[in-house]
C-alpha cells in the first residue's frame, strides 16, 4: 500500500512573525523556514505504519517554490521513501493545493492520503476536506490514533464532546492532530540517506491544474496591543468598569 503524505513549508514556529509596511502579507525574507508541525507527525505516522507492515511506500509531496525540496528532504530524512515536488511561484491557496493532490493522488494510486489538519501559517484547515470531496474517498479528520483492521484504518479523531473512532473503507484521507504522535528526531545518517532519494519536479500545468487564486488578500495587520491591566479596589468599582469602559456588561 503507498502513502501520500503532504507537507508544507512554512514560517518556523518558534519565529515570531511581523507584518509587511505595506500590509501586503507576512515578511518571510531571511526568517528560518521548516515543515509545518502538523505534517511532520503526518509523516511520523505513515513511518509507523511502514514500519508495522502495512505501508509499501511513502511519497511525500509539497507544493510551492523551490525551496520546498528542503522540506521534502526532511521528510525522507524522517522515513518518506520519495519525494514529488510540484513547483509554483504562485500563491497556492487551499482549493489549489486539494487539485494537485488530487491529480497527483490519480497518478500514484495510493492507498491512504495522511496530512496535517492544518497549517500553521494560514490555520485553513481546509485542504483534507476539500482532497476528500474532489476525490470521493472517506476522510477521518483531527485524528489521535489511526490503526489498520481487516484492510480497513480506523481512526480515533478529537471532537467537541470526547472521542470518536471511524473505520473507513480504503483509500481514504486522515487529518493529523497534535496528540496522534510525537515525530521522532532526524539524525545525521538518515538527513545524508536523504540526499540520494528520488525527487520528481512536476509543473501544476503538467498535471493539468489552474493554481490561479481565487481570493484575494486586501490587508494584512498585526492584532492591537492589549493594554495593561489595572487592580480595582472591590466589586463594585469592578462592576462599574465593566459596564462604563469597557460596556461588555
Amino acid at each position: 500500500m503507498k502513502v501520500l503524505v503532504p507537507v508544507k513549508r512554512v514560517v518556523d514556529y518558534n519565529v515570531k512573525v511581523r507584518v509587511k509596511s505595506d500590509q501586503t502579507g507576512v515578511d518571510i525574507a531571511n526568517v528560518k523556514m521548516s515543515m509545518n508541525p502538523f505534517d511532520e507527525i503526518a509523516v511520523e505516522e505513515a513511518v509507523r505504519l511502514k514500519e508495522k507492515g502495512f505501508a509499501t511506500e511513502i511519497i511525500a509531496i509539497s507544493c510551492g517554490v523551490a525551496q520546498c525540496q528542503e522540506t521534502l528532504r526532511t521528510a525522507m530524512a524522517i522515513g518518506a521513501d520519495r519525494g514529488i515536488l510540484v513547483e509554483t511561484a504562485e500563491e497556492l491557496q487551499p482549493l489549489a493545493v486539494a487539485k494537485l493532490l488530487k491529480a497527483l493522488a490519480d497518478k500514484e494510486q495510493p492507498g491512504l492520503i495522511i496530512l496535517g489538519k492544518q497549517a500553521i501559517d494560514d490555520d485553513c484547515n481546509q485542504t483534507g476536506q476539500m482532497l476528500a470531496a474532489l476525490t470521493d474517498w472517506p476522510q477521518a479528520t483531527f485524528a489521535s490514533k489511526v490503526e489498520v483492521v481487516d484492510g480497513r484504518v480506523q481512526v480515533t479523531r478529537e471532537v467537541d464532546g470526547g472521542l470518536e473512532t471511524l473505520s473507513l473503507q480504503m483509500p481514504a484521507v486522515i487529518t493529523t492532530d497534535l496528540r496522534l504522535n510525537e515525530p521522532r528526531y532526524v539524525t545525521l545518517p538518515n538527513i545524508m540517506k536523504a540526499k540520494k532519494k528520488q525527487l520528481d519536479v512536476f509543473k501544476p500545468e503538467d498535471l493539468g491544474v489552474d493554481v490561479a487564486p481565487r481570493i484575494k488578500t486586501l490587508k494584512v495587520c498585526e492584532p492591537p496591543k492589549r493594554s495593561a491591566g489595572i487592580k480595582v479596589a472591590d466589586v463594585a468599582a469592578l462592576v462599574d468598569k465593566l459596564k462604563n469602559e469597557a460596556k461588555v456588561i
